[in-house]
C-alpha cells in the first residue's frame, strides 16, 4: 500500500482530501470523519457511499416545478390535495424542504435555481423564470407567492418576476418581513417563516 511521506496511506489521505472539499469541513474534521469511517463496520461505511451514489444517479429536477425528485413529476406536484392555483416561488430546493417543515404551505412550488446577480453573471435567462411564466399562462393560477431571500439579490429577483407576471393578471405577493432583511430562508426559524407566510403582502 502506497504511503505519503508523513506515514498516511494513500487511500486514507485521498479520503481526507475529498472530505475537506465539503462545506464546513476542515482538515481536523476530515481526519475525525475518515477515522470514524475506518472504525465502523464495512457495511455501515458503504451505506454512506451508496447514499451518495443514489443521490447522484437517481435525483433529477421535476419537469413542472424544478424541485429535486426521484420521480417526475414530484410528489408535491402530483398531490391532488394541494392548492395548485397557488405557486410559491423559492430560490433553491432546500427552501422547499424548510417551508414544508412549517406545515403552512398548501400550494405548490416553483424553484428558480438561484437568483438574479448581474455581477456574478447570473441573468434572468439563467433561472427557471420562463418555466414559471409558462405555468401561469396555462391558467388556473390565482396567486404567485414570492419567497425569495430578503436580501438585495432576492428582492431584485422578486421585483423582476413581479414585472414579468404583471401583464398576465395573476396576483403576486411577497413574504412579509417576519424574515430579517439580509437573511436567508434556510436560516429562518419556524416562527419567522410562519409570520412571513401568513403576513405576505401584494406586490406591484
Amino acid at each position: 500500500m502506497a504511503e505519503l511521506a508523513h506515514g498516511i496511506p494513500e487511500p486514507l489521505a485521498r479520503l481526507m482530501a475529498e472530505l475537506t472539499r465539503l462545506p464546513g469541513v476542515g482538515p481536523r474534521s476530515a481526519e475525525r470523519i475518515a477515522f470514524h469511517l475506518l472504525r465502523v463496520p464495512r457495511e455501515e461505511a458503504l451505506l454512506l457511499a451508496d447514499a451518495i451514489r443514489a443521490v447522484k444517479d437517481k435525483l433529477r429536477h421535476c419537469g413542472t416545478c424544478c424541485n429535486l425528485t426521484d420521480e417526475d413529476p414530484c410528489a408535491i406536484c402530483r398531490d391532488a390535495r394541494r392548492e395548485h392555483g397557488v405557486i410559491v416561488v423559492v430560490e433553491q430546493p432546500k427552501d422547499v424542504m424548510l417551508l414544508e417543515q412549517t406545515g403552512l404551505i398548501r400550494g405548490v412550488y416553483h424553484v428558480l435555481m438561484g437568483h438574479i446577480a448581474p455581477l456574478e453573471g447570473i441573468e434572468p435567462a439563467d433561472l427557471t423564470i420562463d418555466a414559471l411564466i409558462g405555468r401561469v399562462r396555462r391558467g388556473d393560477v390565482r396567486e404567485v407567492v414570492l419567497a425569495t431571500n430578503p436580501n438585495l439579490e432576492g428582492d431584485g429577483t422578486a421585483l423582476h418576476i413581479c414585472e414579468v407576471l404583471k401583464p398576465l393578471g395573476v396576483q403576486v405577493t411577497r413574504l412579509a418581513r417576519g424574515l430579517a432583511v439580509g437573511s436567508q430562508v434556510e436560516y429562518a426559524s419556524r416562527a419567522m417563516l410562519e409570520a412571513a407566510i401568513t403576513g405576505r403582502t401584494p406586490m406591484g
